[in-house]
């Protein structure tokens, strides 16, 4: 069974979905027999390769909050996060854009340690005061992934290594429809919107592996946690699919 998960680096709940995902994929009774492929998608893929800081008044403004508002999101986001197990700095990271950590993961696809980088990258955003657009730092994160340092350094040099496959994740992520993320799609016939709880990820998991043929069916609404093209990230909700909650 293969499992699609289309995220950004920069989406907070796509950090917090891995994780809930995580847990419900080591509980599976077929979990050996489930191939997990990260898929490339940028947020803001027009955002310049210089990142700049994201000030609590900054934030604020994007999203039409006060200050106090926007801290108490990042608040309600480091808690989530704090209850799957992560760490998270309540701060204000840099933000960037994230075309080369995704040119890296393609990297890091070809030699059999994907989700290592992804990890570290997230924990290098959201974990770390360091940020994660310097390309030192990238590096960094690379090899203790387990990556060689000339290759990382190749590929961050020759912007066109792994371009073409950034650009095809992304392509096929409009052509599905999908405009926010985390996006997980199973064997291309279930897929769950948003950062759901871990045992919505159970139950479409379950459900594909005794029903391998069914058409695509979306679990969870437009409205479920997750973060869309516009950058906005949203907050959990109760899950609810033709009007039934999932168990």
């Amino acid at each position: 069974m293969r499992v699609e998960i289309w995220s950004d680096i920069s989406c907070p709940w796509c950090y917090i979905g891995k994780a809930r995902f995580k847990k419900a994929l080591a509980a599976f009774p077929h979990r050996n027999a489930v191939e997990v492929v990260h898929r490339s998608f940028e947020l803001d893929p027009h955002l310049a390769h210089t990142p700049r800081p994201t000030t609590g008044v900054a934030h604020a403004k994007k999203y039409g909050m006060t200050p106090a508002q926007a801290r108490a999101a990042e608040e309600n986001l480091a808690a989530n996060a704090r209850s799957e197990g992560l760490e998270y700095l309540v701060d204000f990271r840099d933000h960037g854009n994230t075309f080369d950590l995704h040119r890296l993961l393609h990297l890091a696809s070809a030699r059999g340690v994907e989700d290592e980088l992804l990890t570290s990258f997230y924990n290098g955003n959201f974990a770390a005061r360091r940020s994660i657009y310097e390309s030192e730092h990238q590096v960094e994160l690379a090899v203790c992934a387990g990556l060689h340092e000339p290759e990382v350094r190749a590929v961050l040099t020759d912007k066109r290594a792994y371009a073409d496959r950034v650009r095809k994740d992304e392509a096929e992520a409009a052509r599905m429809g999908i405009t926010g993320v985390p996006f997980l799609v199973i064997d291309r016939n279930y897929g769950v919107s948003g950062a759901q709880p871990t045992r919505v990820f159970t139950d479409v998991l379950r459900r594909a592996w005794t029903d391998r043929e069914s058409a695509l069916t979306i679990l969870g609404t437009a409205d479920q946690a997750g973060c869309d093209a516009d950058g906005a990230c949203d907050a959990p909700r109760n899950i609810a699919t033709d009007g039934t909650e999932l168990h």
